[in-house]
């Protein structure tokens, strides 16, 4: 067996396409979607994914606009320019980079965001909703996960999905989401005792630990469908997932690759919210 490449790649340019056409009709109305992205400092690592942002949203006619503060910004400074964007009505998705420095209170700045324009879907009113299945912005991640699998017409309702990793970004709402698909699902983090024995009985495996080529072809059932979320730099300089690709494609029925598989449509999902955001202004 070798399993299907799921190209997130693939599906985020399709769906890039669709948002583009969303966007010009908006704007037809007089509605300009905007994303402002705020960045404290100058991890090398949060440069480069907002560069990411900022050409998917100009791909898709998204108005992007970068506030690049220093990183001696205090909290209360950061707090207040948040507040500024949370007032304008130009303004549909607030996005703050993490990491924030060490003397910046992450859950303050996150709850700070206005839940209505909490385009990352980390506010805990976003997240409440998440779980009990109301209207919420979806964390782009996960959401972007469940697409491409949906995308693939794999079917989840009754299937048994194991998500190794307990994040708040990933791990949990990715496991939340594919309950409200009827999957059932179980969790496995680093205090899981013999890991192998779960995972290997999963029919979804979802993988987000951050650990280089973690998960082996024992780890995985026969004609899984493996997710692989990590993206992992090895001192080759070469970008791998948490999953041994070159295992897992013999033993899998579906694989998502590193990089170009779950990347492009995290990003991809950032702007769909924003354009969800930018309807609002409509109604």
């Amino acid at each position: 067996m070798t399993a299907t490449i799921l190209s997130g790649k693939e599906l985020a340019t399709k769906k890039r396409e669709q948002l583009k056409l969303e966007v010009e009709r908006l704007k037809a109305e007089g509605v300009s979607p905007k994303l402002v992205i705020i960045l404290v400092g100058n991890d090398p690592a949060s440069i480069s994914y907002i560069k990411g942002k900022q050409k998917a949203s100009e791909e898709t006619g998204v108005d992007f606009h970068l506030d690049h503060l220093p990183e001696s910004t205090s909290e209360e400074e950061l707090v207040k320019l948040i507040e500024h964007y949370n007032e304008k009505e130009d303004v549909d998705g607030i996005l703050v980079q993490l990491p924030l420095p060490d003397h910046i209170n992450e859950k303050t700045v996150i709850e700070t965001i206005s839940p209505e324009k909490d385009v990352d879907g980390f506010h805990p009113i976003n997240v409440g909703r998440m779980l009990t299945g109301q209207e919420a912005f979806l964390p782009c991640t996960p959401a972007g996960i469940v697409e491409m699998i949906k995308a693939a017409d794999i079917e989840l309702a009754g299937k048994h999905v194991v998500v190794v990793g307990r994040s708040n970004i990933v791990g949990k709402p990715v496991g939340q989401l594919l309950l409200n698909e009827n999957a059932t699902v179980t969790y496995c983090h680093s205090k899981t005792g013999d890991l192998k024995k779960f995972t290997s009985e999963a029919d979804v495996l979802i993988v987000a630990v951050g650990r280089a080529n973690m998960i082996t072809s024992e780890h995985i059932k026969d004609g899984a469908v493996v997710i692989d979320v990590g993206v992992n730099r090895l001192e080759t300089g070469k970008l791998v997932g948490d999953v041994a690709f070159d295992e897992a494609i013999n033993k899998a029925s579906v694989i998502t690759p590193v990089p170009g598989g779950v990347g492009p449509m995290t990003i991809t999902m950032l702007v769909s919210n924003t354009v969800i955001s930018a309807k609002k202004r409509l109604s």
